[in-house]
């Protein structure tokens, strides 16, 4: 194979699921900020069960991690596989069968979900007649990933490149811990009893539940860093034996991660300390990955002055550093007995989430916006707007959670002299008022910044469009 010349790649089913990413980003975001103002103004429900709190939360954290999440891990993962193996899809025609089921599935999961059918099992709420069908989705979509890889020349490219190996350990990974967490005995069509029972079902929930955000909120978003940092800076990784250490120990580590979750319950003492010592040692793997995605840049960070694309992607690094010294740190058995059923966690899941997913996701799509359509993007402009409405967004949100959960934490622990508790559960509530309005102004900074994005590509779509008629007139 010549290597001097482009190959042609299917970009049609890249540029659907890459718009359809976008979209649901302001869906999920604009439902997400609701709830957060649910919780500060509870009138906002107005009586409606569909936009309760409690249904519209998880409707909102099924729409940002797999709608959104979901859509760009199949977008930059058929983009990239083609890149970096010198070869078009596999099977264009199966990419578009299960980009388009997989819509339908989302939208399937978003109205049974808004109509009160679930499982109540964290990040695997879906109804099972969907939840196989989100199953044979991922497996069609895995076996076009790797199988892709698997026909390029390997003449021309004898290794697989680092990218490719963490989408695909995050492809293996994801199909048998979302499975094995999903085995049910259906008594319905919309309902079923989980296989496991007691300790063993929350163990099992939360193998799944923690790699849930290990594999498919990590692993395939370094998959997206480790291709299109270096492509935006323009400069090679900066450590390529490091990438490919940093998957080693991710993949043998993250899954013995869950039972962090279970400190304080009916779970086995050591199990927990288990999980604890090694979410401890995983600090040292994320963070010489962050550090890979930082020090890319090295002799070139006078770029970030100008390239705001660039901006999305270093500051998701930063989030992504933070996060996993974070975690682990409250996986700790002392620090968990304060942070446990607190604020603290949903500060910690939105700086992961906000501040590294969505982050590094924003940057990779405007990045691929500008290939895929062969354009410079509307407004460079709007794209500093969204990098600053999304930076300054987040950190409210996880600041006023934070402040929210230690005092939580404190107020639940505190005693008086006679050994009762000094404060009820109502008073924490309300102490916890001015921190919920907090979120709920950070959240619609982010949202806000979303709508600028859509907008921005909108208009770079049409002007992309205009441009190409333009030559075809000129042509004839």
């Amino acid at each position: 194979m010549d290597t001097t010349t482009r190959p042609q790649y299917d970009n049609g089913v890249v540029q659907y699921l890459t718009v359809g990413a976008v979209v649901f980003l302001v869906l999920g975001t604009l439902m997400g900020t609701y709830a957060a103002a649910e919780l500060a103004w509870p009138v906002l429900n107005f009586d409606i069960p569909e936009i309760t709190f409690a249904r519209l939360r998880v409707v909102h954290t099924n729409t940002v991690v797999y709608a959104f999440g979901g859509m760009t891990l199949m977008a930059t993962a058929y983009y990239t596989v083609q890149r970096t193996n010198g070869t078009r899809l596999w099977s264009n025609g199966l990419a578009w069968v299960t980009s388009i089921l997989f819509t339908v599935g989302l939208l399937g999961v978003v109205i049974t979900l808004a109509l009160g059918m679930t499982t109540s099992k964290e990040y695997h709420e879906q109804i099972w007649p969907l939840a196989i069908a989100i199953a044979v989705v991922w497996t069609l979509y895995t076996l076009n990933f790797i199988m892709t890889i698997a026909s390029r020349d390997k003449e021309a490219y004898p290794s697989v490149y680092v990218s490719n190996w963490f989408f695909m350990g995050m492809m293996i990974a994801i199909t048998y811990l979302y499975v094995v967490n999903g085995l049910a005995i259906p008594v319905s069509i919309f309902q079923s009893y989980s296989l496991f029972s007691g300790v063993q079902d929350a163990m099992i929930q939360w193998w799944w539940g923690h790699n849930a955000v290990g594999f498919f909120l990590t692993a395939g978003f370094l998959g997206i860093m480790y291709y299109f940092v270096p492509k935006q800076a323009q400069r090679p990784i900066y450590s390529y034996r490091l990438s490919v250490i940093h998957f080693w120990a991710l993949m043998f580590g993250y899954v013995w991660l869950g039972a962090h979750h279970l400190q304080y319950t009916a779970l086995p003492d050591w199990t927990g300390s288990l999980g604890a010592i090694i979410s401890l040692a995983m600090i040292i793997p994320s963070w010489g990955g962050a550090l890979n995605g930082m020090l890319t840049l090295s002799g070139a960070w006078d770029r970030l002055r100008t390239d705001y694309i660039l901006r999305f992607l270093i500051i998701s690094l930063a989030f992504y550093a933070m996060s996993t010294f974070e975690g682990p740190v409250m996986a700790a058995k002392t620090v968990n007995a304060l942070s446990h059923y607190t604020d603290w966690t949903i500060g910690h899941v939105h700086a992961g989430a906000l501040g590294w997913v969505a982050m590094v996701s924003i940057g990779a799509i405007y990045h691929m916006i500008m290939k895929l359509w062969k354009t410079e993007m509307y407004s460079m402009k709007l794209i500093n707007t969204h990098f600053w409405l999304a930076t300054i967004g987040t950190v409210f949100y996880i600041v006023a959670m934070w402040v929210s959960g230690i005092m939580q934490g404190l107020m639940w622990r505190a005693y008086d002299d006679y050994g009762t508790l000094a404060y009820t559960f109502t008073e924490s509530v309300a102490e916890m008022h001015p921190f919920y309005a907090m979120r709920t102004v950070g959240g619609f900074l982010f949202f806000t910044g979303a709508c600028i994005m859509l907008y921005n590509v909108i208009m770079t779509l049409r002007m992309a469009n205009a441009k190409q008629k333009a030559g075809s007139l000129a042509q004839a």
